[in-house]
């Protein structure tokens, strides 16, 4: 079962959303702030993508409060701590299928070829 975690205001959310409905693919939406991805999760995503910098919300208050250097400067367990505690820093949407499948952010022609 796909887990899609979003954060419901959201707009890139709502279409992805919207898309996984339209092509009628079964998913678990899970609130982005609530529950966020565990941080065993987030390294498999990091390891996956080949850089941890690909699970940022770089565009996010929360991003730009704490800078990118002190985040290029954070060690892997900061980092990933960081990203559990405060998950809006994590780029969204973030859609998960237990240890195969990883897309985080919404491009519509990534989706279609991972997921049609």
């Amino acid at each position: 079962m796909l887990k899609l975690y979003n954060y419901p205001s959201c707009s890139t959310c709502r279409r992805a959303i919207s898309w996984l409905k339209k092509n009628d693919i079964d998913f678990e939406l899970i609130d982005l702030i609530k529950n966020p991805p565990s941080q065993e999760t987030l390294i498999l995503a990091s390891k996956e993508y080949g850089d941890r910098k690909y699970l940022l919300n770089t565009t996010g208050a929360m991003y730009r409060s704490i800078g990118a250097e002190v985040v290029k400067e954070m060690n892997d367990k900061e980092f990933f701590e960081r990203l559990y505690k405060e998950p809006k820093l994590i780029k969204r949407p973030f859609l998960y299928r237990k240890n195969s499948l990883f897309l985080i952010g919404f491009k519509e022609e990534k989706w279609v070829e991972k997921l049609l």
